[in-house]
C-alpha cells in the first residue's frame, strides 16, 4: 500500500515553508532525548515535544492525561488514581510499547514494563518533558516503538528558596507539593521535591493515595567534571487495580458503580541515579551513570476476573519485584569542525532479578454477564512462583555531520544482547497451570537509523528520517502462558521480539507569528503477539500478526496579541490490522484490514490563554478524542469520541503568594476513558464528571 501526503497538505506544507524562509524568528528549542545529547532541535530529525516548566505549573496536573495531550498525537487515557493507558502512533494500549525515561534513564527494566509505569514519576514537579513520538531502539532498546516520553529532574537553583503550594476539590480531592533549593553552597546546589495526594474518588471504592519525594544534588568537581545525583522513591496505594466497565445502561444512568471492587493496586518504586560527565578537551566528553531500582507491587487486577458458563468466578493477586543495577557509559567526539561531525558510542548495561508470585482467588458475586457484580474474593492457592534473572548488553554508535551549510545528516546503530534465565519453585502442573523447567531464552538484535535536516531559513527546517524498532518478549509472557500443557508453555517460551519500521516527513519552524511542527509518518509492526487457541482449545500468543499505523501531526501555536495566545495540537491516523487472522473461542477469524480497536484516527488539544494583567492568567483547554471501534471485528459497534472543556486560572495577590483555580469536564460531559466490547455487550469506563479544584502556592 502506497502512503503519501496529500496534495493538498503538501501544498500547505510548500507554503509555510516559503513563508518562513522569509521570516527572522528563530528555533531556540534544544532537546536532550532524541540522541542523548543537548542539541537544537532543528537539528534533530525526530518527532520530539518539549512541554516546559510553566506549562507544568499552569496546568499543576493530577494525572498525566492533563498534560501529555499538549503535544501532537500524543493522549492518555485514565484507568484509576493516576494509572493510564498510551496512545502514541498507535490505539490506546496497555501493551509494552512505550519507554518511559527519568533524566534519560528508563524506570522499569526491559521485560518489567508496566503501562502505569508514568504514575512512578513526580509529575507536577518535574522540570520538563520530552516526548519522542515513534521509534527510538537505537539509542533506547526495546519498548521505544510508539515512543519515549523523558520526564525531566529540576534544575537547583543558585540561591536558597523553597516553595509550597496546597489544594482541595471535588471528590476528597487533597495535594501538597513542596520544594527546596538550598542555593549554592560550594560546589553544589541541592533541590527536594516532596508530593502528597489523596483523593476519595469519584466512583465507588476508587480512593488512591501516594507519596513521592525527590532529590536532586549538582555537584562542580571542576570546570570539567560535574555530577548529578537524583534519587526518586514513589508509594501508591489504590483501590481498584484498573479501571472498572460497565454496561451501557449503569454507564449512562449509575456511572458512580463499581462492579469490581474487590480490586485494588499498591505500588513501591525508588530509584538513584549519579551521572558523571568530564569534558577531557579536545571537543570530547565522557559520561558515567551507574543506576539502582527497585520495584514492587502487589495487584489485584479487576481485568483479571473472569467467569465460566457455569458461573465459577476466579482472578488472581499477583506481587512482583524487581531490583536493576545498571550502568550507562557515553563517549563523544568532535572530528571535524569544518563539517561540525561528532560521534557518540556508548554502553549500557543491565542486570535485573525478579520475582512473581500469583494466588488464585475466588470471587463472589451477584448478577450476570456484563452486569455482573463481584463483591468478595478467598484466595485459594498459589498457581505461579517463580524469580527471572535478566542482563543485557547493548553498545551502540551515533553519527553526526553536516556536509553543507543546511544540510545535517544523522546515523546510528544499536545491537541488543538480552537473555532471560528462570528460577522456577514449582513444577509439574501446580496450581492447574502447566509449569516450566529452569530454562533461559536469549535475544539479539541490531536497530539501525538514518536520518537528515535541512534549513530553509533562518526560523524553517525540514526533516527526514528511518528507524527500525523492537520489543522483546517480557517475563510474563514467556514464562507464564496460562496453559495447561506443555505445548502451551512452549509455545510461550519460543515468542520472538515485535519488530517495527518508521518512515517520517517532517517540517517545523517559525512564520509570521506562528510557529509550527508538520509531521507526517508511516510505521509497520510486523510478528506482533496474536491470541489464537491451540489444538487443546487453550489460548496461546503467536508471532503472527501485522499492523500499519500511518498518520500527519500539526502543531501551531501564536500570540494574538499581548493578552492572548492560542495552541493547537492535532493528530489523524489510520491504524489497520494487515495480516490478523487465525482461530479463537468461536472459531476461525480473519480482522485483516480492520481498524485496530480502541483507535481514534482524530486526536486534538487545543488551548486558548488570556494575561490581561502581569500576575493575572486563564487559560480555556478543548480535547477532542475522535471515535473508535469497540474490537476487532469492526462488527460490535463504536464509541462516538467525546469533546472536553477545561478552564484553568492563577492570580497572583502577593509578590510570593499566588491563587489558582482549575475545572475540569466543565460542561459535566458524559465521556468514557476507555470503551470494549466483552460478555456480550459493550462497555464503558466512565470518565471524571466535573470538578472543581482550588488551591493557593506560596515561592521564598
Amino acid at each position: 500500500m502506497r502512503y503519501s501526503l496529500p496534495r493538498a497538505l503538501a501544498a500547505a506544507a510548500m507554503a509555510i515553508a516559503d513563508a518562513a524562509m522569509a521570516d527572522n524568528g528563530a528555533l531556540p528549542a534544544v532537546t536532550v532525548t532524541a540522541t542523548r545529547e543537548q542539541v537544537p532541535l532543528s537539528e534533530t530529525p525526530s518527532s520530539v515535544g518539549i512541554i516546559g516548566r510553566d506549562a507544568i505549573e499552569l496546568v499543576r496536573p493530577a494525572h498525566p492525561q492533563q498534560l501529555l495531550g499538549q503535544i501532537p498525537g500524543v493522549a492518555i487515557g485514565v484507568t484509576n488514581g493516576e494509572g493510564h493507558t498510551t496512545a502514541i502512533r498507535q490505539g490506546f494500549t496497555t501493551s509494552p510499547l512505550y519507554l518511559f525515561l527519568e533524566d534519560g534513564i528508563p524506570i522499569r527494566a526491559t521485560g518489567n514494563f508496566n503501562h502505569n509505569a508514568l504514575y512512578e514519576l513526580n509529575l507536577p514537579s518535574a522540570g520538563g518533558v520530552e516526548v519522542v513520538r515513534g521509534i527510538g531502539s537505537a539509542l533506547y532498546g526495546s519498548d521505544a516503538i510508539g515512543g519515549i516520553v523523558n520526564v525531566l529532574t529540576r534544575t537547583p537553583r543558585e540561591s536558597r528558596g523553597a516553595d509550597l503550594s496546597l489544594e482541595a476539590g471535588s471528590f476528597g480531592w487533597g495535594r501538597l507539593l513542596g520544594g527546596l533549593d538550598s542555593g549554592r553552597i560550594g560546589q553544589s546546589a541541592v533541590r527536594a521535591d516532596l508530593n502528597l495526594t489523596h483523593t476519595d474518588g469519584w466512583r465507588e471504592r476508587t480512593a488512591y493515595d501516594r507519596q513521592s519525594v525527590n532529590l536532586r544534588w549538582d555537584y562542580e568537581r571542576d570546570n570539567s567534571t560535574v555530577i548529578k545525583t537524583i534519587f526518586g522513591a514513589t508509594h501508591i496505594d489504590q483501590q481498584t487495580g484498573a479501571n472498572s466497565p460497565l454496561p451501557l445502561d449503569f454507564y449512562l444512568n449509575s456511572p458512580t458503580v463499581n462492579l469490581r471492587s474487590p480490586a485494588y493496586r499498591i505500588v513501591d518504586a525508588l530509584r538513584l541515579s549519579s551521572n558523571i560527565e568530564t569534558d577531557l578537551g579536545r571537543g570530547q566528553l565522557l559520561s558515567i551513570t551507574p543506576y539502582f531500582r527497585d520495584n514492587r507491587m502487589e495487584l489485584n487486577g479487576s481485568f483479571n476476573f473472569s467467569c465460566t458458563n457455569a458461573g465459577v468466578c476466579t482472578g488472581r493477586i499477583e506481587n512482583t519485584a524487581v531490583q536493576s543495577f545498571g550502568l550507562m557509559l557515553k563517549y563523544r567526539k568532535n572530528l571535524d569542525d569544518a563539517l561540525r561531525t561528532r560521534v557518540i558510542a556508548g554502553l549500557d548495561l543491565d542486570t535485573s532479578p525478579s520475582s512473581r508470585s500469583e494466588d488464585r482467588i475466588d470471587l463472589a458475586s451477584t448478577g450476570s454477564g456484563a452486569a455482573r457484580n463481584f463483591t468478595s474474593y478467598q484466595v485459594n492457592g498459589r498457581i505461579y512462583d517463580y524469580k527471572v534473572n535478566y542482563q543485557s548488553v547493548a553498545p551502540y554508535t551515533h553519527l553526526e555531520t553536516s556536509p553543507s551549510e543546511r544540510l545535517r545528516v544523522t546515523a546510528g546503530l544499536r545491537l541488543d544482547l538480552a537473555r532471560y534465565a528462570i528460577d522456577n519453585q514449582l513444577t509439574g502442573n501446580a496450581g492447574g497451570f502447566f509449569q516450566l523447567a529452569d530454562t533461559s531464552r536469549s535475544f539479539e538484535r541490531l536497530s539501525p537509523k538514518l536520518g537528515l535536516t535541512y534549513a530553509l531559513g533562518a526560523s524553517a527546517h525540514m526533516f527526514a528520517s528511518y528507524n527500525q524498532g523492537f520489543r522483546t518478549p517480557s517475563e510474563n509472557q514467556l514464562f507464564r502462558s496460562g496453559g495447561t500443557t506443555a505445548a502451551a508453555a512452549n509455545a510461550a517460551l519460543n515468542l520472538r521480539p515485535i519488530l517495527a519500521d518508521q518512515f517520517e516527513l517532517g517540517l517545523r519552524g517559525v512564520a509570521q507569528g506562528f510557529s509550527y511542527e508538520l509531521v507526517a509518518y508511516l510505521l509497520n509492526k510486523r510478528d506482533d503477539l496474536l491470541s489464537q487457541r491451540d489444538a487443546s482449545n487453550v489460548v496461546v500468543q503467536t508471532n503472527n500478526g501485522t499492523t500499519r499505523h500511518k498518520g500527519i501531526e500539526l502543531g501551531l501555536g501564536k500570540a494574538l496579541t499581548s493578552q492572548w495566545r492560542i495552541d493547537v495540537a492535532a493528530a489523524y491516523a489510520d491504524h489497520r490490522y494487515v495480516d490478523w487472522s487465525g482461530s479463537g473461542q468461536s472459531g476461525a477469524f480473519n480482522f485483516s484490514g480492520n481498524y485496530v480497536e480502541a483507535s481514534p484516527r482524530l486526536l486534538s488539544n487545543s488551548r486558548l490563554t488570556w494575561i490581561p494583567a502581569a500576575g493575572t492568567l486563564m487559560q480555556l483547554e478543548w480535547v477532542r478524542i475522535g471515535s473508535y471501534f469497540l474490537e476487532a471485528s469492526n462488527l460490535q459497534g463504536k464509541y462516538g469520541g467525546h469533546d472536553l472543556f477545561n478552564l484553568r486560572a492563577s492570580q497572583r495577590i502577593h509578590a510570593r503568594w499566588t491563587l489558582f483555580a482549575r475545572v475540569t469536564n466543565l460542561a459535566d460531559r458524559r465521556h468514557a476513558d476507555s470503551a470494549s466490547f466483552g460478555s456480550g455487550a459493550a462497555l464503558f469506563s466512565p470518565g471524571l464528571p466535573r470538578a472543581g479544584y482550588i488551591g493557593v502556592e506560596g515561592r521564598w
